[in-house]
């Protein structure tokens, strides 16, 4: 392993264990809100709609908090793409919201594993958005994952879970979102992309949360902060991983996600993966790796 560690560029040491970061993180945000969601904090669950904005809010916050601290960091917003960065908030507050309502009805590792089907996702429109052709290797992707899917949701059976539509919703909206992730990125500093999305999303997601409003407890309040800061630091460290290393070369850790979710479940929860579940979460786990190993082999 030290061998191995030796022989990569100096930026790739760190750009993979950036990436388990993110992931062990991201899984976090899955849990803290799987928490709100339900009835186990000194009162009635929150709606899913309040806890996303909980998540913006207070990651909002602690951006700017940041940017105070270290003013030389402050991006300009000369030159926004103000439509681009408008698009890709409201695809990523409306996955997160389905994404946290999936959580409160499911296990957090297979809302998880449907969700890495936003992969697939983003291919399918980038061959209708960006003209990308769809090769064999993608197709067997789709079939893996699309399986996998099917085999966590069990559809047409008495076992099927009604709320792993709410995660299928989630992976279409992160994979739109990703496309306009994909043409930001070209022209945009990362300290931008970060305070758009953050600064949207907190406007975007307290007005509809106004709607379904119910007062926080004390409890509930630390959480709501917590999944702020928590989903801060995954985006932190997200790009961390992305600047320091190529795509190709740290995404398929991301992956690891789905390790920390099922860690979590059972470590807060006690729960553990059915069969079904497992076979299925490796379905989907498959077919994002084979899409991985496409882009690596195109780069």
């Amino acid at each position: 392993m030290t061998d191995l560690a030796k022989d990569l560029p100096k930026s790739d040491r760190y750009a993979v264990p950036f990436m388990i970061g993110a992931s062990a993180f991201v899984a976090g945000t899955s849990l803290i809100a799987k928490a709100l969601g339900l009835d186990t904090v000194d009162a009635n669950g929150l709606h899913p709609f309040q806890v996303s904005a909980g998540r913006f809010v207070f990651a909002f916050a602690a951006l700017i908090l940041f940017l105070t601290l270290m003013p030389k960091s402050r991006p300009t917003l000369r030159g926004a793409r103000w439509d681009w960065h408008l698009m890709r908030s409201l695809c990523g507050w409306l996955g997160v919201s389905a994404m946290f309502a999936a959580v409160a009805k499911m296990p957090v590792a297979e809302a998880t594993a449907i969700s890495f089907l936003s992969p697939l996702m983003t291919m399918g429109l980038a061959v209708l958005m960006l003209g990308e052709r769809m090769g064999l290797r993608k197709y067997i992707a789709v079939t893996f994952a699309l399986g996998g899917a099917l085999m966590i949701l069990k559809p047409g059976t008495d076992a099927f879970q009604t709320a792993g539509l709410f995660a299928l919703a989630s992976a279409a909206f992160l994979g739109l979102e990703a496309i306009f992730i994909k043409r930001l990125s070209d022209s945009e500093p990362a300290l931008r992309v970060l305070l758009f999305n953050n600064t949207i999303g907190a406007i975007v997601s307290l007005v509809v949360a106004s709607t379904v409003w119910a007062w926080p407890t004390p409890d509930q309040w630390f959480l709501l902060m917590a999944l702020g800061v928590v989903m801060l630091t995954a985006q932190s460290m997200f790009i961390q991983a992305m600047k320091r290393g190529d795509a190709s070369f740290v995404i398929p850790a991301l992956y690891s996600v789905l390790a920390f979710a099922a860690l979590y479940d059972f470590l807060f929860y006690s729960v553990m993966p059915g069969l079904t579940g497992f076979l299925g979460a490796t379905l989907i786990l498959s077919g994002a790796l084979v899409l991985a190993r496409q882009r690596n082999s195109q780069g």
